[in-house]
């Protein structure tokens, strides 16, 4: 029971009206320790409470803090400007009964307007940290008086390219300051540093990870012959298996465009969201999404993470994720807290590989379903190695012709200069998937 923890009378009235009762285990454990003012490091899958187990902590410390700053006296990092948004959104729940009030900082909005908001002292900034690094940069942002700084979604923010900013804002903060960093994974060697540098001695709770089983979710995988194959599958399923909402899941935007297109062809209540959307758009697509009892969003990976959409009931890749925890962070979207959802994904030949390899990665196999309406001449590989990938024919090496002779050998290739660097390539933290590429 969350009257168990010591927290403010006003902060259990609230709960109360949300009729929380019960903590998740990730609250169980991680409210404790921060009330205490620990630094925590926090490993847990994306659904399981995670906003609460710091939201509250954080909350408690400013309602029962005697000197009351003129200055912010918390701040909350994560990757994307949606789920800086449903964060907002979240504090103002908890905090309803109480004084503490909260800005949001995300690009895609007037900047003066967000530097007047902030001259009215708020307690709490949640934000992206491209944009609170410009108006740190512009001194409308002051963080002398940070007593708590929050990193959540910190594996994604930093496989984003968001580490040096977080640095940065981290360093621009009172040492003394308590830090609670929160991801879905490990992470990766920037992860470890960030960990390493910006906080003292935390707390390790990892209470699960991506890579833990979903039962609650039914996972399918369905062999298309090409795009004009998905896109068959994919009205089929929109027409037969969604009665409620779902997400269609691309990798480019340009993807997504046409799938808008293609699907609002077919009278569905259609909406799209990517980076290249108007911050406006953006939130009107997720706001008549989450309020209307049917409907399809197509989205890329900007929306993978920190959506929270009630009775959301399938996920579709149509374009196979580039990593397994890509994949499990789409997937995530459906059958949150308890309920049950299904994830569909459409492999065309050329993907087959990567969905093996997500398949080892998170050591489980996706069950292969056909749709016998829509039947495609590719049912996946013949024969497959151990690993789950096709076998393939591997091209032996012929050093003599047809008659027999040898082949001269030839002589070695003139050196090419190296070709000016476009951008830096990156391969996936997972081992797996092809490489990204950072300009």
């Amino acid at each position: 029971m969350f009257s168990e923890f010591a927290l403010h009378e006003r902060l259990l009235k609230g709960l109360e009206e949300l009729k929380f009762d019960t903590p998740t285990q990730v609250q169980e454990a991680a409210i404790p320790l921060a009330i205490e003012g620990n630094d925590l490091h926090v490993i847990a899958q994306t659904g399981s409470g995670k906003t609460g187990a710091f939201v509250l902590p954080l909350l408690q410390r400013l309602m029962t803090e005697e000197s009351q700053a003129l200055e912010p006296r918390a701040l909350i990092l994560l990757p994307t400007r949606e789920l800086a948004r449903q964060i907002l959104s979240e504090v103002q729940r908890f905090a309803k009964f109480t004084f503490i009030k909260a800005e949001l900082i995300t690009g895609g909005e007037d900047f003066k307007v967000q530097s007047a908001k902030m001259r009215k002292n708020p307690d709490i900034i949640i934000a992206t940290p491209g944009r609170a690094l410009e108006h740190l940069a512009a001194n409308s942002l002051i963080l002398s008086s940070i007593q708590v700084l929050v990193l959540d979604e910190a594996d994604r923010m930093l496989d984003m390219g968001f580490t040096e900013d977080v640095m940065k804002l981290a360093n621009a903060c009172p040492p003394e300051r308590q830090t609670m960093l929160f991801s879905a994974t490990k992470g990766s060697a920037a992860l470890k540093r960030v960990v390493e540098e910006v906080q003292r001695t935390p707390h390790l709770l990892q209470l699960s990870t991506v890579r833990d089983d979903t039962p609650a979710i039914t996972q399918q995988v369905i062999a298309a012959d090409d795009q004009t194959h998905k896109e068959a599958l994919l009205k089929w399923l929109l027409i037969n298996e969604s009665p409620g909402k779902a997400i269609v899941f691309t990798n480019t935007r340009v993807m997504a465009d046409r799938l808008n297109g293609v699907l609002r062809a077919m009278d569905l209540r259609v909406y799209v969201l990517h980076g290249e959307k108007d911050q406006k758009d953006r939130k009107l697509a997720i706001e008549r999404l989450k309020q209307g009892q049917v409907g399809v969003l197509v989205a890329t990976d900007v929306a993978a993470r920190g959506l929270d959409i009630d009775e959301l009931d399938l996920v579709i890749n149509f374009d196979m994720p580039r990593s397994g925890d890509d994949y499990l962070h789409r997937v995530g979207r459906t059958g949150r807290a308890g309920a049950e959802g299904v994830a569909i994904s459409l492999v065309a030949p050329h993907e087959w590989n990567l969905m093996s390899s997500i398949e080892r990665y998170l050591r489980r196999q996706f069950e292969r379903r056909l749709v016998k309406e829509l039947p495609g001449s590719y049912k996946g590989p013949k024969k497959t190695k151990s690993s789950g990938k096709p076998v393939g024919s591997k091209k032996k090496k012929d050093d003599k012709k047809k008659d027999g002779k040898k082949r001269p050998k030839s002589k070695p290739a003139a050196k090419r200069k190296p070709a000016a660097p476009v951008g830096q390539v990156v391969t996936s933290s997972d081992g797996f998937g092809p490489p990204k590429k950072r300009s």
